[in-house]
């Protein structure tokens, strides 16, 4: 590691030699931090947040959800192939069944596994910003969001736009998408498309993935607005070293589905939202690509929910209040015909304290048909100490039920264990966040003390993983990080933004003799972020990232990534992107072996 932060060193003093002659005079929008019924602009949250806006969307060298998240603090991203073909993902070293993902405010929970979790429906040319909120919020989204969660936000336009593009690169990878808004009068609607394929980088690795996602609204009168969400997206994939390397011709089918229609009323003081949504996920896993009846699972899961979201400004603060509903059923000849309901209520309030300092708390209680009540107090306390500099901290509750994977899965490598319980933990959180002009920073210390984590494990090699909950375990560490954006200057070639990241996570979790644990004690103990953006003559910008990782229990590894676009705001654009510069050998997931050195390069177009 001590060469990674000579590196990261030597990078940032040559950046801020090149940057000498600049000033920063750029001034951060406002982003405003929807959570279903509170809304808080980020300068005011007492949480741990980052923010992708669409400009890094569109230059970081990655093509997928998952490989974008990657370069994301204390985000732990374990991709079993290229292009987010599977990925989980882990907030804080957590399991990837501990972080939630939500598109819109929908939560995109799978009652299956949380292998599906990151199966979003939405293409990225039409996602505008991804909300990355660390530490507990089950009191915020209840259930699943156990460690953290993510908001996938996508945005109607009342203008006539549409844009596209095609890529194409090593291991005969190609693709495109085409994204359109397309408003009539009052109705605001949006249509993209988008397919990526490859051949594959080692034996069965080949991937096709094919998503269509449709959004619309209109606004009803000056006070009520209806939107609606239709989105599918279709899987097909080469799973070598997915889930064992016992068999290499693995193959899986995955086949997602989500519908929403809400309804909203935002009148002077008054927020009310009423959502209902449908998300179908279907799996088909062989174990022998060509030869199903040597071992195949066909899961079909559905959830339906109904949800009242509401909000109220008073002279004492904002009080933040909802119900919902859920139905979560699974069709499987592997973990049978079963179904769970849940239900939830939320309460919370916000008020001001003094003239520089807030206070929130609230309480998300949830029934399960299965566990009965559990509640999920929290609270945050934040203080401006001056207009730039803000200290914040806060406690929560979490609570994850086992997946029906967990529970009841029966397979030649994997068992399911029906005696699992809950998993709880209490979570604190305090730190300072800086936010001036041109420059963000914080710092961060967190702590997540969990009772009856749920782990797989295995006595050796020849016998099957099998989950069991662990008595306590605690993880805790500190991130930091800053971000520095330099303000327009009269140089061909000048420094853009700079931004360095750097998290620590220690865990007690103590691998009991003669037991193997399979995902806990492989999370994240170190993890550095670097990145810079170069342009020159308003034309080119150059985007370099690199990480170095180092995983309790396993070998470090350092990556390097570069992309250089061409014109990327103009109607023609061009792009050129290198994963892997430095050609590691690692593995992130599984025993899937990742590539070296690879390539790819496209064009774009925007039409207004």
């Amino acid at each position: 590691m001590k060469y990674c932060l000579l590196l990261s060193f030597l990078l940032l003093s040559a950046l801020t030699t090149l940057a000498q002659n600049d000033s920063i005079t750029h001034t951060l929008d406002e982003v405003i931090i929807k959570e279903n019924r509170m809304k808080i602009p980020f300068s005011k949250s007492s949480r741990n947040i980052n923010i992708i806006h669409r400009k890094e969307i569109e230059t970081t060298p990655g093509r997928s959800l998952q490989e974008i998240l990657s370069f994301t603090p204390g985000i732990d991203v374990r991709q079993r192939g290229v292009s987010g073909v599977q990925a989980d993902i882990g907030i804080r070293g957590g399991s990837f069944e501990q972080t939630l993902m939500l598109v819109n405010g929908i939560k995109l929970s799978d009652p299956q596994t949380g292998h599906h979790m990151v199966n979003i429906p939405v293409p990225l040319s039409s996602v505008q910003r991804i909300d990355v909120l660390k530490g507990p919020a089950s009191r915020i989204y209840g259930q699943n969001a156990y460690a953290g969660a993510i908001n996938i936000v996508t945005e109607l336009s009342d203008r006539f736009n549409v844009n596209g593009g095609v890529y194409g690169g090593d291991f005969g990878m190609r693709g495109g998408s085409i994204q359109a808004s397309l408003p009539i009068g009052k109705l605001k609607q949006n249509i993209s498309v988008a397919h990526d394929a490859s051949d594959g980088h080692w034996h069965n690795s080949d991937y096709s993935i094919n998503t269509l996602f449709y959004e619309a609204g209109i606004a009803l009168t000056n006070s009520q607005e209806l939107k609606t969400i239709l989105s599918f997206a279709n899987r097909d994939f080469g799973a070598n070293g997915f889930y064992t390397s016992t068999f290499p011709d693995q193959w899986e089918s995955v086949q997602t589905s989500l519908a929403a229609i809400s309804h909203t009323l935002e009148k002077g003081n008054t927020y009310l939202q009423t959502r209902a949504y449908w998300r179908s996920n279907k799996d088909e896993f062989r174990l022998v690509r060509n030869d199903p009846s040597f071992f195949q699972n066909q899961h079909t899961t559905n959830v339906y929910a109904l949800e009242i979201n509401g909000r109220q400004d008073t002279d004492f603060g904002t009080v933040g209040y909802g119900v919902e509903g859920r139905q979560e059923e699974i069709d499987s000849n592997n973990l049978g015909l079963r179904e769970r309901t849940i239900m939830g209520a939320f309460l919370e309030h916000r008020m001001n304290f003094s003239k520089h300092g807030d206070v929130r708390a609230g309480l998300y209680s949830n029934y399960y048909s299965e566990y009965g009540w559990k509640h999920f107090p929290g609270a945050e306390v934040g203080y401006q100490l001056n207009p730039w500099l803000r200290t914040y901290a806060n406690f929560g509750m979490s609570f994850r039920i086992p997946t029906y994977t967990d529970l009841y899965y029966v397979g030649p490598t994997n068992i399911g264990n029906e005696e699992l319980k809950p998993e709880k933990a209490i979570n604190y959180e305090g730190g300072f966040k800086i936010l001036k002009e041109g420059f963000r920073a914080e710092i961060v210390y967190f702590n997540r003390h969990t009772d009856n984590l749920i782990e797989w494990t295995r006595a050796d090699t020849e016998s099957p993983w099998k989950p069991q909950n662990f008595n306590e375990v605690t993880f805790q560490g500190i991130e930091t990080g800053f971000h520095y954006q330099f303000a327009d200057t009269q140089k061909d070639l000048k420094l853009s933004e700079i931004s360095l990241s750097y998290n620590y996570i220690d865990a007690n979790l103590i691998e009991k003799e003669g037991i193997e644990t399979r995902y806990s004690l492989t999370a994240l103990r170190h993890q550095l972020i670097t990145g810079l953006q170069l342009t020159f003559k308003e034309s080119f910008e150059l985007t370099a990232k690199m990480r170095y990782i180092e995983r309790m229990s396993l070998d470090p590894y350092f990556l390097f990534d570069a992309r250089l676009d061409y014109n990327r705001l103009k109607k023609f654009s061009f792009f050129t992107e290198v994963s892997n510069i430095s050609n590691t050998d690692y593995v992130e997931a599984g025993t899937v072996q990742m590539p070296g050195r690879w390539a790819r390069a496209g064009m774009n177009f925007r039409l207004k």
